[in-house]
């Protein structure tokens, strides 16, 4: 089994990590989607010079796929499949998600990899939320919230850090590890890193319906670049 990690830059990804490398599962390399104008991870806002100080510090190579902005379906799927089609190359049997319990979501991948040589993996699947929010904390997980949607969380919490304190400030509609999109977080420093990713908070920006907190590695903070989310 050589497994390739769907790498979102965030929590859940992260833990999935910890949780296979734990059971003595073969991870050879990360795969992450970047707004190819803006150099961020997809959703997360995350800047790519982030992304592979947490990918050099999990000491695995990184897969970028990039997509143009905006970005339709057929796209996505044909630069996922070019993506697929090079991991079955390079040796991958698997690829692990870190999908909790959205059903419509884990349906989409076991369809789309159907055929394709790569199996999926779901290591944290039907797991608690509560109990695994925790758990992470537990496990010295550390995050901070790089997006959330104001619609359910208020604003003031982008860039807070992922810990009990935040569990216990979340609305009692949002889902502890923020499974329904609520927030999405990037992961600074776990068990599955060798040594902590450090960053600094920058700007707060409000783009298609979501609050997006800068994050720059501390020594790049003075470095110029694109808006979070842009």
């Amino acid at each position: 089994m050589k497994v390739l990690l769907s790498w979102s830059s965030g929590k859940d990804s992260a833990w999935a990590l910890h949780v296979l490398r734990r059971d003595g599962v073969r991870v050879a390399g990360l795969l992450t989607s970047l707004n190819e104008a803006a150099g961020r991870v997809s959703m997360h806002g995350v800047r790519e010079d982030v992304l592979r100080a947490q990918a050099a510090s999990a000491g695995l190579p990184l897969q970028v796929v990039r997509l143009p902005w905006p970005c339709t379906n057929d796209i996505y799927e044909e630069r996922f499949a070019a993506a697929v089609a090079q991991a079955v190359g390079e040796g991958y049997t698997h690829v692990a998600f870190g999908d909790l319990f959205l059903e419509d979501v884990r349906a989409y991948r076991e369809t789309r990899l159907a055929g394709s040589g790569l199996a999926p993996l779901f290591p944290l699947w039907g797991m608690p939320t509560p109990a695994l929010a925790r758990a992470m904390i537990a496990g010295g997980l550390r995050a901070r919230i790089a997006t959330l949607d104001p619609r359910v969380m208020p604003r003031g919490l982008v860039g807070a850090g992922f810990d009990e304190a935040l569990l216990a400030q979340l609305p009692a509609a949002v889902d502890p590890c923020g499974e329904r999109g609520e927030f999405h977080t990037c992961v600074t420093a776990g068990p599955m890193f060798a040594a902590p990713v450090r960053v600094t908070g920058g700007e707060v920006v409000e783009r298609e319906g979501f609050v997006y907190g800068d994050l720059m590695l501390q020594a790049a903070a003075a470095a110029p670049g694109p808006a979070a989310g842009s």
